[in-house]
C-alpha cells in the first residue's frame, strides 16, 4: 500500500485512467469488428471502414493504443477490404 500522499493520488489517477482506457478500447474493438464483419460478408461498407479507421486514430492520439498498434490494425483491415473489393 502506498504511504505518501502523492503515491496515493497516483494510484487513484491510474485506476481512473485504466477504467476510461478499457471502455475506450472496448468501443474500438466493437467498431473494428463490425467493419470486419461487413468485409467478411463480401461487401465493402465505406462508412464502417471510415468509422473504424477514425476510431483507431483517435485511440492512438489519446494514448489508449500505441500508434504502431493502430497502424497495424488499420493496415490489416484495409488489406481485407481491398481483397474483397478486387473480386
Amino acid at each position: 500500500m502506498a504511504n505518501t500522499k502523492s503515491a496515493i493520488k497516483r494510484i487513484r489517477i491510474s485506476e481512473d485512467r485504466r477504467i476510461r482506457n478499457n471502455s475506450y478500447r472496448a468501443r474500438v474493438r466493437t467498431i473494428v469488428k463490425k467493419a470486419e464483419q461487413t468485409v467478411a460478408k463480401g461487401t465493402v461498407d465505406a462508412s464502417a471502414l471510415q468509422a473504424a479507421i477514425s476510431m483507431l486514430d483517435k485511440a492512438a492520439s489519446k494514448g489508449v493504443l500505441h500508434k504502431n498498434n493502430a497502424a497495424r490494425r488499420k493496415s490489416r483491415l484495409m488489406k481485407k477490404a481491398n481483397a474483397v473489393a478486387a473480386k
